[in-house]
């Protein structure tokens, strides 16, 4: 009886981790062992930065609501403060797109957290 190889299996796992490395320069898209080490760190890149993309954007989003709260005289922990306690239930990605947007509505935001 001839001696199975595991060919078959071995290059459908070839093909995945090159298909993954394609667009990586020269070695890093074509050589099986480089392309593995660039497959792995690249993962690992995407799940950390899957992480700091929420982080970045909630950067983001304080600095336009805190920007447009100082326009109107009011600083970004008072206004929310302020918001909290009137009741307001929008949440910081919502009030930045208002306050980058809509500046008269963000304004009588501003004068409800004030009030509160």
């Amino acid at each position: 009886m001839p001696r199975a190889k595991n060919n078959v299996a071995a290059h459908k796992r070839h093909k995945k981790v090159l298909r993954k490395a394609r667009g990586n320069f020269s070695a890093r898209s074509r050589l099986y062992r480089t392309a593995i080490e660039t497959v792995h760190k690249g993962m690992a890149y995407s799940f950390r930065d899957r992480k700091n993309k929420k982080r970045e954007y909630r950067r983001l989003w304080i600095a336009r609501i805190s920007a447009g709260a100082k326009i109107f005289g009011c600083n970004y922990s008072t206004f929310i403060k302020g918001l909290k306690k009137a009741g307001v239930a929008l949440d910081r990605k919502a009030l930045a797109d208002i306050a980058a947007r809509d500046l008269a509505t963000f304004g009588r935001l501003t004068e409800m957290a004030k009030n509160a």
